[in-house]
């Protein structure tokens, strides 16, 4: 028996959130990884508009020293 996988819902317009602010760093690190990938959008569950809005803060946050662009390489 074939199980289906319950579609992932998009949590940006669950929320009805139009716009990804640079400045909430704890949000935008939610959706990288811990070496600073950002995660795709068949992990995350957002659709296309969302991700590619979440993109754009995610990079914007990084060249104003916001979020860093890669993890502590401190062992």
């Amino acid at each position: 028996m074939v199980r289906g996988r319950t579609k992932k819902i998009c949590r940006f317009c669950e929320g009805k959130i139009e716009y990804i602010d640079y400045k909430e760093e704890k949000k935008l690190l939610k959706f990288t990884t811990e070496q600073g990938k950002i995660i795709p959008r068949r992990i995350s569950g957002n659709c296309a508009k969302h991700q590619r809005a979440l993109k754009i803060a995610i990079k914007r946050a990084r060249h104003l020293a916001l979020i860093p662009f890669v993890a502590d390489a401190t062992k």
